[in-house]
């Protein structure tokens, strides 16, 4: 049975919007797991087992890891693009599964000219992943969220600003007993 800790961050948003960071900040902000699907996608990729279309693959990957971490009463951050329905959709079941709460943060940088710019600037750090450019991001198929979540816009808060809504947020769901 998941302990008091356990909850599910299921974050989403295009790439260069600041995910990673703001994921990354908030799984040491409240001791969670952070769960990077980029990180476990190149694995897949290195070791040569699929071709280069693994998003179902590492989404499935991802979630077999959520679950077992929450099944364990810890939180888990999971840091993904997360562009269609159902892969949120699949987030949702890990959560109800594991019998656990449930936040799902977009994060959106509302200023054009700063996502282009951050875009430019991003180095990889996961070795061998390739970042997609702008123009890639741009005709990326992502669609839009129907069910309730958080809307981060990094454009106008700062990490810091970010990580304790979303921490207040995760402290609400507790509170009230969501799963």
């Amino acid at each position: 049975m998941p302990g008091h800790l356990a909850m599910l961050v299921a974050f989403g948003g295009l790439p260069g919007t600041g995910k990673n960071t703001v994921a990354r900040a908030l799984a040491r902000r409240v001791g969670a797991m952070h769960l990077r699907i980029d990180a476990i996608e190149q694995a897949i990729r290195g070791a040569g087992v699929l071709a280069d279309d693994v998003g179902v693959a590492g989404y499935a990957v991802g979630h077999a890891l959520a679950e077992t971490n929450l099944a364990l009463g810890l939180a888990v951050v999971a840091d993904c693009v997360n562009p269609v329905a159902d892969s949120r959709a699949g987030w949702r079941a890990v959560a109800q599964r594991a019998g656990c709460g449930i936040i799902e943060v977009e994060l959106v940088c509302s200023d054009e000219a700063e996502h282009r710019r951050r875009v430019g600037a991003r180095k990889a750090d996961i070795p061998g992943l390739l970042l997609p450019g702008w123009d890639a991001i741009r005709a990326r198929i992502y669609e839009p969220w129907t069910e309730p979540h958080l809307v981060i816009d990094t454009a106008r808060m700062e990490v810091g600003q970010a990580v304790e809504r979303i921490a207040r947020r995760m402290e609400e769901v507790r509170a009230a007993g969501e799963p």
